[in-house]
């Protein structure tokens, strides 16, 4: 598809001439190729511009640019081919000028959006309004224009903060000649005034008005017809409560607009002016189609806001209440919703209490985008505990969560990291189903990413189909005293306009510099996202294990044993092998393994319920596995026959430790072997 479209798009002489500039963005290599038009409309020199987004910076107004980005980014996320966006830039004289920009974005045949090809054009020079003839009134076309682009600002606002930042804002009514512009909104029996902007002068009236109050503005909203006050002594003779905040004030006269939509009176805006007389009927003409386009924009705005609420408290409704308290650690969790109105994420996490100093944790993040993922977000949620609240192994649970998804025929996937930790060793069992690795900040400051070997998202066909394995494996890590686990979803790592790669690093500089404590650095990460994310929603989990920061690795480290977990064994013996190297025995560490691995067999044949395996160094400088199960019939060392094909298991035990035992533990037992550190490597 790229051989389609020249590179640089050449611009057409009929654009050129009604100054419209072109210009070409790779996305890919960032490159930017703006052709001469279109540097003359942003007022910038050949030579002052780099080929790349920072050129532009130039002549971007101070917080255009962030409004631009998100404006691009929304387009690219929501799989549109096109966008457009009015903005300001700094002039050469430091005025600033509305500017207008169209872009048409090209995707390959996977849908990846590659490029951009468009057009920046003057707004103060806008081609759809009519040609002006000479009778008419200069001030005429300026109110004209000003209403024009104000009304075309309002379109893209989805929020009432959007509308009332464009109506405090100098560039946009203040051409209209009003010194203050206010903005009240209809909340039950009353008049709520959210924006108040003014140009050297400013009213303070009350913040919240009845509707049948004896003010201009409710007397607006009361009749559904504008108010117009052509003199001070029109303001104190029909609003005497109005007339004191007035009469100190330059104000001459004013109008007080019904914002009508759908029939009903949802608001009033209310222009003062520092000049006498009357307003000419083409000026209420104007005016009253100011009124009505705020309307639209206005009530668009409050229905997307409550939509998003109810939408965003439905999400809400589904996360867990509370988070409970787990001893050994201190956990902190954050959600962000998106702002996409009634349209809701599928994100999620969990906590999950498993008993005896162990806690399962958990985050994800079902596919799409509306009421259906927040459903399916539901149930997985609440299945994925129920199956590690049975016992199930961190590899066995994903497995049948993945089953589950995948057999409510939803056409959906999700991505999911499950953590189960065990707080009296700091072992941590981790097992990934295509979702981003976990973050581990270390007590001294350090971080680093997680590398965890990952199965496919949750909901997809296994690649193995034979039935063997769970197709999750689980990787093992120690947290130590002091150490922080950080989970997140990727509306954390989106950045508008930036690879992932940018955002994974900004998160990364975020976590090494933050606060020590959870909730401070859960608040900063999620102020880094801030109103630059990505449109999609977030959330953030983060398990810090109480304690000093200690020496590393001295023990014990436990973990059980399940029989049938195709798993278990292959992580003891990782887990045997890692504490044996950190603990100075690397040259003993094939011994040490064979000997561990031998013992918890025994356990796994021989005995119906499971056990324990745990390891320590002793202040003797000996490394010590003990292998623990309910089970009381004592093993005994026997010699096995050239053919057997058991038999050799103490035997083996008994020629590679330096010593091994049997002791009783309640009902059942524990048989445990040593060796020795030796003293050049273990100090």
């Amino acid at each position: 598809m790229a051989d389609q479209v020249d590179w640089p798009a050449r611009p057409d002489l009929s654009l050129a001439l009604n100054r419209m500039g072109t210009f070409d963005w790779d996305l890919d290599s960032g490159q930017l190729h703006m052709d001469p038009t279109a540097l003359e409309v942003l007022e910038l020199r050949p030579e002052e511009f780099s080929g790349t987004l920072d050129g532009l910076r130039l002549r971007i107004a101070p917080g255009e640019e962030a409004r631009l980005d998100a404006r691009v980014a929304q387009a690219l996320k929501e799989g549109r081919d096109h966008y457009g966006a009015y903005f300001r830039i700094r002039r050469r004289d430091g005025t600033p000028r509305w500017t207008h920009i169209q872009g048409h974005i090209l995707r390959d045949g996977a849908g990846r959006p590659y490029r951009i090809i468009g057009i920046v054009r003057d707004a103060a020079l806008d081609p759809r309004e009519p040609a002006a003839s000479g009778r008419q009134d200069a001030g005429r076309r300026r109110m004209t224009g000003v209403v024009e682009r104000t009304t075309a600002i309002l379109a893209h606002a989805r929020t009432v903060n959007d509308v009332t930042d464009v109506l405090k804002d100098p560039e946009a009514l203040g051409h209209l000649g009003a010194v203050s512009v206010m903005l009240g909104v209809v909340d039950g029996g009353r008049i709520h005034l959210v924006a108040e902007g003014q140009l050297g002068s400013y009213v303070p009236e009350i913040e919240y008005t009845r509707i049948d109050a004896a003010f201009p503005m409710s007397e607006a909203v009361r009749t559904m017809l504008p108010v117009f006050l052509r003199s001070r002594e029109e303001f104190q003779d029909r609003y005497p409560l109005l007339w004191p905040y007035i009469e100190p004030l330059s104000v001459r006269s004013g109008v007080y607009l019904p914002l009508i939509a759908q029939g009903r009176p949802i608001g009033a805006l209310g222009l003062l002016y520092t000049r006498d007389g009357d307003f000419s009927a083409e000026e209420r003409n104007v005016l009253v189609a100011l009124g009505s386009g705020i309307a639209q924009s206005l009530q668009r705005a409050i229905l997307f806001e409550q939509e998003h609420d109810l939408a965003e408290g439905l999400q809400r409704a589904m996360l867990p209440r509370r988070i409970p308290e787990v001893p050994g650690a201190r956990i902190a969790v954050r959600y962000r919703a998106a702002r996409m109105g009634r349209d809701i994420g599928g994100d999620w996490y969990d906590v999950v209490p498993l008993g005896e100093g162990r806690v399962g944790v958990m985050i994800g993040d079902v596919e799409g985008h509306d009421t259906d993922a927040a459903a399916v977000m539901g149930q997985l949620r609440i299945v994925l505990r129920a199956y590690v609240t049975e016992g199930h192994t961190p590899g066995t649970a994903m497995a049948r969560a993945s089953t589950f998804l995948r057999e409510l025929e939803t056409e959906r996937f999700a991505t999911c990291t499950y953590v189960e930790a065990d707080l009296n060793t700091g072992m941590l069992q981790l097992v990934r189903a295509g979702h981003l690795d976990p973050v581990v900040r270390r007590g001294d400051g350090t971080c680093h990413r997680v590398a965890v070997a990952g199965g496919l998202p949750l909901g997809l066909p296994p690649r193995d189909r034979s039935g063997t394995g769970s197709g999750y494996p689980v990787s093992s890590l120690e947290l130590h005293p002091g150490d922080t686990l950080l989970l997140c979803t990727d509306g954390l790592i989106e950045r508008p306009g930036a690879d992932h790669d940018a955002g994974m690093r900004e998160f990364m500089e975020a976590v090494r510099d933050g606060p020590a404590d959870v909730e401070e650095l859960a608040d900063l990460l999620c102020d880094l996202v801030g109103d630059a994310g990505g449109g999609d929603d977030m959330a953030l989990l983060l398990l810090r294990r109480r304690g000093s920061p200690a020496p590393r690795g001295s023990g014990p480290l436990r973990q059980h044993l399940t029989p049938g977990d195709p798993d278990g064994p292959a992580m003891a013996r990782h887990l045997i092998r890692a504490a044996a190297t950190a603990w100075g025995a690397r040259e003993l560490a094939d011994e040490i393994e064979l000997a561990a691995d031998e013992l918890v067999t025994n356990v796994l044949v021989h005995t119906d319920g499971g056990g324990q395996v745990s390891l320590r160094l002793t202040p003797e400088g000996r490394i010590r596995i003990e292998v623990e199960d309910g089970s009381s019939a004592l093993p005994r060392r026997r010699d096995a026959g050239d053919w057997a094909v058991s038999g050799r298991g103490l035997m083996l035990v008994d020629r590679l430790a330096d010593a091994w035992g049997v002791e009783p533990r309640g009902s059942g037992k524990c048989v445990w072997c040593e060796f020795t550190v030796p003293t050049a490597a273990g100090g």
